[in-house]
């Protein structure tokens, strides 16, 4: 069995409001360094300068999904022309009141695949549950929590 490591570092900075600088790293034998800054609109006390964090959750997510799809779709020699992929992610927040911190809990995601091209069912269902298993996103998160559904003929079939 082969194996690989991945280590992602970043540092953060707030200087004032809501606005946060943050740099990632990924280290390694592919190096990258992105700058992703956050910010919150005015319901937080933010200036909307930048996406939202949780934008760039969910959009991690999703996109974390599709990469798997196209790189493990070459893999496993599964025909894939196009795909999208529309996430629906679900939070709630309970609180005192107005004047207290809330408590966040997620309540799921659903992540639905369009593949296109000429593979079967069998093989886009067996290419989306290998590409949620190697999307680093999905794994760190309570198992159960992210769904799957694929679609067929126009409707959608739960995969898991």
């Amino acid at each position: 069995m082969m194996k690989f490591d991945v280590l992602l570092e970043s540092e953060g900075t707030n200087n004032a409001k809501f606005r946060n600088d943050c740099t990632v790293h990924l280290r390694g034998a592919a190096p990258h360094t992105a700058f992703l800054p956050s910010d919150e609109g005015a319901y937080h006390g933010g200036d909307g300068t930048a996406p939202y964090p949780l934008s760039y959750f969910v959009s991690g997510l999703t996109t974390c999904l599709m990469t798997q799809i196209r790189a493990f779709s070459r893999r496993l020699g599964i025909n894939v022309t196009t795909f999208d992929v529309f996430c629906r992610a679900e939070w709630q927040a309970e609180m005192e009141s107005m004047k207290h911190p809330y408590e966040s809990k997620g309540l799921g995601f659903v992540l639905d695949v369009d593949i296109r091209g000429e593979a079967t069912v069998e093989d886009k269902t067996r290419l989306i549950l290998a590409a949620a298993k190697g999307c680093f996103v999905e794994v760190i998160l309570k198992p159960g929590l992210v769904k799957h559904r694929l679609k067929v003929d126009g409707e959608w079939v739960e995969l898991d």
